[in-house]
């Protein structure tokens, strides 16, 4: 096993929207946990109105479902690999391009998710799928950057530098292969591989679609 913990790549730009979205997705996440502590069925129903719902889908909770979270764990994973890879990437394409990049990276993994799995009543949420495509960027921009990784073996601990295309070609093949051994299986939550995986694959294709469109900083 093994977590990213910082980069030795500088930024450029002060990241403004990725603090934003940071920020919009942790006061979400913190309404959704006080209803769910005063009222359990409201919280739910939140998600299943606001989650996407392969099944009965909408273009709305196709957007909705970037912010929202299934519990702590899950949005501080999120946060942080946003908070350590953001930020390079949004000083890369600027502050506008990033914020469109991100929303185009979270509908492309919505939609990867919804072809693999179209009959599934499981609402899908989470800010991964946008954040993977941030991770598709930066391998693409940034393979030799040196990331700091600690290491997890049984008992055994430890912190390596490792290129960028190592650390985040590794994540993505772990997604695929995880996603590749889900399917046919009748799994009634858990990880959206899927979305993960279509995410990636939009932010290294957008790259250089991106190089193309000019925006003010």
């Amino acid at each position: 096993m093994f977590f990213p913990y910082k980069d030795d790549n500088p930024r450029i730009l002060i990241p403004y929207v990725t603090y934003g979205i940071i920020a919009v997705n942790i006061f979400i996440f913190a309404f959704q946990f006080s209803v769910e502590f005063s009222d359990p069925e409201s919280a739910a129903l939140f998600i299943y109105n606001f989650g996407l719902i392969p099944s009965d889908f909408s273009i709305l909770t196709m957007f909705t479902s970037m912010f929202l979270h299934g519990g702590i764990a899950h949005i501080l994973g999120n946060m942080w690999f946003l908070w350590l890879f953001g930020d390079n990437v949004e000083s890369t394409l600027g502050h506008v391009k990033f914020a469109f990049f991100y929303i185009i990276c979270g509908v492309a993994a919505s939609l990867c998710q919804l072809l693999m799995n179209p009959g599934s009543e499981i609402p899908m949420v989470g800010a991964s799928g946008a954040i993977a495509g941030v991770l598709g960027l930066y391998m693409i921009r940034f393979p030799r950057a040196r990331v700091h990784v600690f290491v997890f073996i049984i008992i055994f601990f430890t912190t390596i530098r490792v290129p960028a295309s190592i650390v985040l070609g590794f994540w993505f093949f772990n997604q695929l292969t995880n996603g590749m051994g889900s399917l046919g299986l009748d799994t009634t939550g858990g990880v959206a591989w899927f979305a993960h995986v279509g995410g990636f694959i939009a932010g290294i294709m957008l790259h250089q679609a991106f190089k193309l469109i000019r925006f003010e900083h």
